[in-house]
């Protein structure tokens, strides 16, 4: 299940169905990434995800290690306490008092990029103007940032998101390209810190600024790797959810045309359809943990130092918690129940404000288009960890 091709081609669901029927906590003794247990039931991952204690998110939470046993440190990859004190740094952004100041920003970016899209009948790629812009706006916002810049954001996200080592990727920049990506990013937040750290706080709530005056995080500069590893946890986390639900939604629609009847209906399923398309996409198709200790689940004995893959993509489509798993239903009475966002201790920070991203731009949509038509073969991205969708031609057919 380590093959990023079968994510690629959107090819993984047989292999899955059969994990959960037939082995549902399964040892793969040789991949590329070495040996792993896939976790492939939701109950089994609600499991892992609750005992941090014996599985441990330390190095990483990528399948793969890194070739040269050097791991980029943030609060996702550390346990606690560390983590929580970390994390408790930077979750008041997106406390409920600040949800509320967001909001009408989002709608106010939505509102712009949906009425300079194309006139209708003109094929464009729905990812670059709207899934991507969109987050990459909201980036900007979260961190204060130059922009006119906004879109280096979206390039930094995607040289984060894996490697050929750690999730299968070979696509894009590699080598020099990468380190020089990354040390543009590095330089450029490390400026933008040193301008918030010197500057007075009070009024100021960006990501930078809180980091830069928290007790615990103030002194996280001096620490390049969890300096670079936090930003690019961020970066990350305010991007994909977001970026690859918006385009996942429109595929899905257009796949579920009974689906779209139901929502140009009655516009007040659009909450509930954004759990169900977070659901149906599942941005992270994984996530990694390591064995602290040996440790006997569902009869198979695990042994300290082992990876445990945790497969989200499999756990969403788990029938014995959504009938009829593989299809969109816009108003499935469980679509909050699912595990795209994790669980317990490391469950999405974010998670609100990626609700808040998709319903505000739903409800925009729908005020504007009768419907989005899908007119060619979406394009994917080649990884075990991201379910990214590279490009979808669409045209827009106005109210």
């Amino acid at each position: 299940m380590s093959d990023s091709r079968l994510y690629q081609r959107d090819a993984w669901r047989p292999y899955f169905a059969r994990l959960r029927a037939e082995d549902p906590v399964h040892y793969t003794a040789e991949s590329p990434f070495g040996p792993y247990w896939s976790i492939t039931r939701f109950a089994d991952i609600m499991h892992v995800e609750s005992k941090h204690e014996i599985f441990s998110s330390f190095p990483t939470i990528a399948i793969g290690d890194s070739p040269n046993g050097q791991y980029i440190e943030n609060f996702i990859s550390m346990d606690p306490p560390k983590h929580d004190q970390q994390r408790m740094s930077v979750a008041s952004v997106v406390a409920p008092r600040n949800l509320m100041k967001l909001e009408p920003v989002i709608r106010e970016h939505a509102r712009d990029i949906l009425d300079s899209l194309p006139d209708d009948g003109v094929e464009f790629d729905w990812v670059d103007r709207v899934s991507i812009e969109l987050t990459t706006r909201m980036l900007a916002t979260l961190f204060d940032f130059p922009f006119e810049d906004r879109r280096k954001l979206t390039y930094w996200s995607d040289l984060s998101i894996g490697s050929p080592e750690t999730t299968g990727a070979d696509e894009g920049p590699t080598g020099e390209a990468v380190m020089e990506g990354l040390n543009d990013m590095a330089n450029t937040f490390m400026g933008l810190w040193a301008e918030r750290a010197a500057a007075d706080p009070t009024g100021r709530n960006d990501l930078i600024t809180m980091l830069a005056h928290s007790e615990d995080t103030k002194d996280m500069v001096t620490r390049p790797l969890e300096f670079l590893g936090n930003i690019m946890l961020l970066i990350v986390g305010g991007n994909d959810t977001t970026r690859n639900s918006i385009s996942g939604g429109v595929l899905a629609l257009n796949q579920f045309p009974e689906e779209y009847d139901k929502l140009r209906a009655n516009h007040d399923l659009i909450p509930n359809m954004v759990s169900e398309v977070v659901r149906w996409q599942t941005p992270v198709l994984h996530m990694r943990r390591t064995l602290a200790r040996d440790y006997e689940f569902e009869g198979k004995q695990m042994k300290a130092g082992e990876k445990v893959v945790m497969w989200y993509i499999s756990g969403n489509r788990d029938e014995t918690v959504h009938e009829n798993a593989d299809r969109l239903i816009i108003d499935r009475p469980n679509a909050r129940h699912h595990v795209s966002f994790g669980f317990g201790v490391h469950r999405c920070m974010g998670n609100r404000l990626a609700e808040m991203q998709l319903r505000v731009i739903w409800e925009e949509i729908m005020k504007r288009f009768e419907f989005i038509e899908v007119t060619g073969p979406e394009t994917r991205l080649k990884s075990n960890f991201i379910r990214g969708i590279r490009g979808l031609p669409v045209r827009l057919h106005r109210r």
